[in-house]
């Protein structure tokens, strides 16, 4: 079966589901693996130390794949410069690009008079509106769900997509809840043209930078063992419970502000859980699709999984239709 929606003529990919950025995870092996599989790989940008060092991930990209593959920029980083890494992006070709957190207006406004798709991240029917206003071509909506960032309304993906899709007129692309072709069809009878996935692709062979630690985590862990951190400082993100979520929390109740949260939330107390699988003084980022996951397959072989449900369902709705 041919999968052809907005989303796949959009982005000149086979099959519509991209992969999310993954702070400090989406490289170039994921990335390519993804893109190469019929989806849309992304390295994350802002992870990266250097513009130097995102051209290297771009680059072996296109040494891995001749697909088509994009790069993600989380912008919200407490006001951390990204106009640099953008210019190197756009100096080496790459033809996607989506963004995360913050106003998308002044990433927009580098990307005037080029031919880069741009997409946006967003968690409520207003975002959507607005980032439909400032030019984004489609719009990635993500349930309360999902793992990492999200919005403060507490909306699932069941309701928010339906929403976003009557309120705009560019493809929306569901997030938040997925991880196989059941939930990928879900999104379709929602009205979405595509999804996009994030904790379903770290428990892949292909992601190479999570430690097995954190892959066992998800292997092992229920609908019910995710947390959102962060609520108290208006930033809420669902991470994988553990002694270092439940300290966050403790000092949330006990109002600690963003300067007592800080060291406890940082990217470095991420990537001790993520890389170095210190389960005790780090955190990982995981929605509630974690108590899906029971394997961790080769991203072609997720894939050919999701494509078979997929198509056993269009199939009873062809049927019956």
């Amino acid at each position: 079966m041919e999968w052809k929606t907005k989303v796949t003529e959009l982005l000149g990919i086979k099959l519509p589901i991209i992969q999310g950025g993954l702070a400090y995870l989406a490289y170039a092996e994921l990335a390519a693996a993804v893109s190469e599989a019929g989806g849309l790989g992304q390295i994350t940008a802002m992870s990266l130390e250097s513009p130097d060092a995102l051209r290297t991930e771009i680059r072996k990209v296109k040494a891995m794949t001749d697909k088509p593959f994009g790069v993600n920029f989380a912008i919200g980083q407490h006001g951390r410069p990204y106009a640099h890494m953008v210019e190197a992006t756009l100096e080496e070709g790459v033809q996607v690009m989506s963004v995360t957190g913050g106003n998308p207006a002044p990433f927009f406004a580098q990307l005037e008079n080029t031919s880069v798709k741009k997409l946006v991240l967003v968690a409520a029917k207003r975002q959507a509106q607005k980032a439909e206003s400032l030019g984004a071509d489609a719009v990635m909506v993500v349930g309360q769900e999902g793992g990492g960032h999200l919005g403060r309304d507490d909306i699932g993906t069941m309701v928010l997509v339906p929403q976003v899709v009557d309120a705009v007129s560019i493809p929306v692309i569901a997030s938040g809840g997925i991880g196989d072709g059941r939930g990928w069809m879900a999104a379709h009878a929602l009205g979405a043209e595509g999804i996009e996935m994030g904790t379903r692709f770290i428990a892949t062979q292909e992601c190479v930078h999570a430690s097995q630690a954190y892959k066992e985590a998800l292997l092992a862990s229920s609908e019910t063992d995710t947390t959102v951190i962060k609520r108290s400082l208006g930033a809420p993100a669902r991470a994988l419970t553990g002694r270092w979520t439940e300290t966050i929390l403790g000092m949330e109740a006990e109002n600690a502000d963003y300067e007592a949260l800080k060291n406890f939330i940082s990217g470095e107390a991420n990537r001790r859980f993520i890389h170095d699988g210190d389960v005790d003084t780090g955190f990982g980022w995981a929605g509630q699709v974690a108590g899906l996951i029971e394997d961790v397959p080769t991203v072609s072989v997720l894939f050919e999984r999701m494509v078979m449900e997929a198509e056993i369902i269009r199939n009873k709705w062809n049927f019956n239709g």
